[in-house]
C-alpha cells in the first residue's frame, strides 16, 4: 500500500561564514535520497536578480509582514533592520510536511532555537560551528566581500551566535569541509531512520 509519510523538520544553524550554507548545499545535491526541501522563507525585502516570489522566497510589504506577525502566522521572524523583516510562515512549512518533504531550516541560532520549541523531538536542530574565532575571521576576509568593518560586525555576532550552541541537539565542528559534510550527513540519516 502506497502513502504519503509526512517529513521532518531539519534545523541548521551557524554564525556567518562557518559554511552552513555550503554543507545544505551538498547533503542537497549529493543526497536525493534525503528527500530534503528549503523552507521558503518570507522576507520584506525586493527580489535580487532572478529571484522568484515562492520560490527563493515570499516577497511581503513591511505592512503584509507586520499584519501576519500579528495574526500568530510565523514559526519564527526576524527584524534584521528597521522594516527589512525575515520569517517562516508555520502554514508553508506544514504544507511541505504534509506533501512528505523532510524540510531543511537554513536560520539564524534564534530561528534555530524558536522552530525546536516548537516542534520538539519531531525536529533536529545541528549548529555548525567553526574551529575557531580566528579561523572564521580569516574565511570571512578571505571571501573579499564584506569591508573590515562588516567583518567585525559579523564577528561580534558570531562570538554571540556561539554561546546558543549547547541549545542544538548536535554541533558539528567545520575544521575540514569534507568530515563536517560528512558529520552532517550522519546524524540526519540517524534522524530520519527514527520512526
Amino acid at each position: 500500500m502506497l502513502y504519503n509519510m509526512r517529513g521532518k523538520l531539519i534545523i541548521i544553524s551557524a554564525p556567518s561564514g562557518t559554511g552552513k550554507s555550503t554543507i545544505i548545499g551538498w547533503l542537497m545535491k549529493e543526497h536525493p535520497e534525503l528527500n530534503l526541501a528549503f523552507s521558503i522563507s518570507c522576507t520584506s525585502r525586493a527580489p535580487r536578480g532572478t529571484e522568484q516570489n515562492g520560490v527563493e522566497y515570499f516577497f511581503l510589504t513591511p505592512e503584509e509582514f507586520r499584519e501576519r506577525i500579528d495574526n500568530g502566522e510565523f514559526l519564527e521572524y526576524e527584524e534584521v533592520y528597521e522594516g527589512r523583516f525575515y520569517g517562516t510562515l508555520k502554514a508553508q512549512v506544514e504544507r511541505q510536511l504534509e506533501a512528505g518533504q523532510n524540510v531543511v531550516f537554513d536560520v539564524d541560532v534564534k530561528g534555530g532555537v524558536n522552530i525546536k520549541n516548537y516542534y520538539g523531538d519531531k525536529a533536529l536542530s545541528v549548529f555548525i560551528q567553526p574551529p575557531s574565532i580566528v579561523e572564521l575571521r580569516r574565511r570571512l576576509e578571505g571571501r573579499g566581500t564584506d569591508t573590515p568593518e562588516v567583518i567585525d560586525q559579523r564577528i561580534a555576532r558570531a562570538e554571540f551566535e556561539l554561546t546558543f550552541a549547547d541549545k542544538f541537539d548536535t554541533v558539528v565542528v567545520n575544521d575540514d569541509l569534507a568530515t563536517a559534510e560528512a558529520d552532517a550527513l550522519s546524524v540526519i540519516q540517524d534522524f530520519l531512520a527514527t520512526e
